[in-house]
């Protein structure tokens, strides 16, 4: 270990740490939580903002971030809590922006939340951030945990050997917060310096008068670059003249060619070695660690026999919690005693006493149709425009009477619940264990066992769950999980609906849709995971351990959560409806109906109305699937018939919702071609069931 490790760093001089949460008056301070993913990060950050937050994308990236204000009279300090990393040497896209945070947003005060533990992956991020310069405070949090399993970290061993302010937190208990206050008023860099093989070391001191000038010190930056940091150089460029640049990477091939091994090699392996050293010194843990029931039902809920009936349980809880209750309770409430009973009746009377025309409602199901749309010939120019104005707001496709009642009545209360549970899952520890238990049968469509995360949430929620497909490492495989997503995974209303139907059957009619489905899944899959470019990642997921959740974690979260829905989801729905409506203004639905029409009877075998079903299913998964049900009700739709066109709703093109999230998440492309292949996908899936069930004379 070099000397610098046991020196302990003075305050820098002319930048006083600001008092916590903020000392600056003059303009807005800011302070960024880092650490690496399940240390608590997002509890700090609930403690310090409250459930003021701000939940968007890192610019130019898919990467979420939460920023809120910290409490009390010392308001004007932003808060930002950045992605779970494993270093700040990017190896993913959230590691980049956690990264670019630090280059290029300077903060007076830098907390880096690690789990007691695990202290050595924590001080991997501890010397990063020594080698950029940056002055932070280490939190080890958990430290309950670490004290039930016998760890012992020597708090002030390990602050001397940093130079930094060392507290221990146990976040969800609001314990330790009162000595974090105080660290971050005496935050300070870190002495601490990795020691490198000599041509690296040489290679650092001739990059240092190369490169800029700023709050990130020149060596980090130099570590970053001969590290191969690609990341890096749009913002190197940016502030190095051309013989500068031309000379690292001089200095850069010529350190590589006095190495017998990649550059990348040797510096991890010289950081890891040093991070064991500090490990040895100030850590003591058990010979053989004491085992807890938490772990004990881990290890259970991992097991490939054992672990079945605890998935079948979780995923029974999730179906009642958020399908019944949230999709069937709560949306039953707000639709039919908030909406359909008070606030849509009273935005009609207001249209009317506004544009003054009547309306009424059609006796299939209570749609707002202005009367006068029958004679709409007859009428004037500035009628026209009153009548089109009326329309948009309280018509068939109104924003008040569909797209309103949609983002509120139908999918607030499933998201709300959904994300409830998902939260609950999470903080439990539980979805980690799932993704390993899952990581093999997943291998077979070119994913790993991280990809069941999306799916699960898919049940709730398709775009919610799009969002999710962020958490793949490669483009390839949020890709490969977004077409899947938008092809077989049925929200939860459509699935209620779907289920609702399925019951009038025997045993034998559901498990044909259900395989006919999932087989869907299996082969595009596959065949997907061979033609789409790119490569797959290693399966690496971190095993936090089986907790109690915290409630007002879940509530922080939640509400964050809802936030971001009502602030991004909800105008896409808005959108929409608008879209349909300026197609059912100038007579286009008509026209794609006749067109369909052919198609539905003549592939599927379905009455002509079924076509209607299927456009409406383009806007919302459950009415496309409850105008089906209509249509079976009315007995215009035998047994089998119900059977194909509940397969084929269910492989149909994803709702308008969710259809825009993808434009937000992979692009217009990308989207295109996905609606694309998925339309005629289901339509064939839907022909051959036709036709093979009718040769077999199979008729349930």
């Amino acid at each position: 270990m070099s000397d610098a490790a046991g020196t302990r760093a003075q305050p820098v001089a002319g930048n006083t740490p600001p008092d916590f949460p903020g000392k600056r008056d003059e303009k807005e301070s800011r302070m960024i939580l880092v650490g690496n993913p399940n240390v608590g990060k997002s509890v700090i950050f609930g403690f310090l903002t409250g459930r003021y937050v701000i939940v968007s994308n890192y610019p130019g990236t898919t990467v979420t971030l939460t920023r809120g204000k910290a409490r009390g009279h010392h308001s004007r300090m932003e808060v930002v809590d950045t992605p779970g990393i494993n270093s700040l040497i990017p190896m993913s896209e959230d590691e980049q922006v956690t990264r670019d945070i630090l280059l290029k947003e300077p903060a007076e005060a830098v907390v880096q939340v690690a789990d007691a533990k695990n202290l050595r992956r924590a001080l991997i991020i501890s010397t990063q951030l020594a080698e950029m310069g940056i002055p932070f405070v280490l939190d080890l949090n958990m430290n309950d945990e670490a004290g039930s399993l016998g760890v012992r970290i020597r708090q002030r061993e390990l602050e001397n050997i940093l130079g930094v302010p060392v507290v221990r937190t146990v976040a969800v208990r609001r314990k330790g917060f009162d000595d974090l206050r105080q660290a971050v008023r005496n935050q300070r860099r870190s002495g601490l310096t990795v020691p490198y093989p000599k041509p690296i070391e040489d290679a650092i001191r001739e990059m240092t008068p190369l490169l800029p000038r700023g709050h990130v010190a020149a060596r980090g930056l130099a570590v970053m670059f001969l590290s191969g940091d690609e990341s890096l150089t749009p913002w190197l460029s940016e502030r190095l003249d051309r013989d500068r640049w031309e000379r690292l990477q001089e200095i850069r091939r010529a350190a590589a060619g006095r190495l017998r091994e990649p550059l990348s090699n040797a510096l991890t392996r010289s950081r890891m070695r040093l991070v064991d050293e500090v490990v040895n010194r100030v850590e003591t843990r058990p010979r053989h660690a004491p085992g807890t029931r938490a772990q004990a039902l881990g290890a259970i809920a991992m097991h490939p026999v054992w672990g079945i009936p605890i998935l079948l349980a979780v995923l029974y809880a999730m179906y009642w919690f958020v399908g019944v209750l949230g999709a069937g309770t709560l949306v039953d409430f707000l639709e039919t005693n908030v909406f359909d009973r008070y606030l849509s009746p009273w935005a009609m009377q207001a249209a009317d006493f506004l544009f003054r025309f009547p309306h009424h409602h059609l006796a299939e199901g209570g749609v707002p149709v202005p009367a006068y749309v029958l004679d709409a010939g007859h009428l004037t120019g500035w009628q026209q425009a009153m009548r089109f104005t009326h329309d948009f707001l309280v018509g068939p496709y109104g924003q008040i009477t569909m797209a309103v009642s949609y983002a509120v009545a139908i999918i607030l209360p499933v998201v709300a619940t959904f994300f409830i549970a998902f939260g609950l899952l999470e903080d439990s520890g539980y979805l980690p264990r799932l993704a390993v238990m899952v990581n093999r049968a997943f291998r077979v469509i070119g994913l790993n066992g991280k990809a069941v995360l999306p799916m699960v949430l898919g049940l709730g929620c398709d775009t919610m769950a799009t969002l999710t497909a962020r958490i793949m490492e490669t483009r390839k495989e949020r890709i490969l999980v977004t077409l899947l997503l938008a092809l077989g995974v049925p929200c939860s209303a459509q699935l209620g609906v779907i289920l609702g139907m399925m019951r009038s059957l025997s045993l034998a009619a559901t498990a044909v849709w259900a395989l006919s489905v999932l087989g869907t899944l299996l082969v595009v899959g596959w065949l997907a995971a061979r033609v789409i470019p790119g490569q797959t990642s290693d399966f690496v997921m971190e095993l936090p351990p089986i907790r109690r959740p915290q409630i007002g974690n879940i509530v922080v979260k939640t509400l964050a959560r809802i936030e971001w829905y009502m602030r991004e989801a909800v105008p896409l729905f808005l959108l929409g409806t608008l879209v349909l409506f300026l197609f059912d203004a100038f007579h286009l639905l008509g026209w794609v109906e006749r067109v369909s029409a052919p198609v539905v009877q003549g592939i599927l075998g379905l009455p002509g109305e079924a076509s209607q079903s299927f456009l409406v299913g383009f806007l919302r998964r459950d009415y496309g699937a409850a105008g089906l049900y209509q249509l079976a009700r009315q007995g215009m739709l035998n047994p089998v018939q119900l059977i194909v066109s509940m397969v084929t709703i269910t492989l149909f093109v994803p709702c308008i919702a969710n259809f825009f999230i993808i434009i937000k998440e992979r692009g217009l492309r990308t989207a295109l071609l996905m609606v694309a292949f998925i339309v005629p996908v289901a339509f064939l899936v839907g022909g051959v069931l036709n036709l093979g069930l009718h040769a077999l004379g199979v008729t349930f």
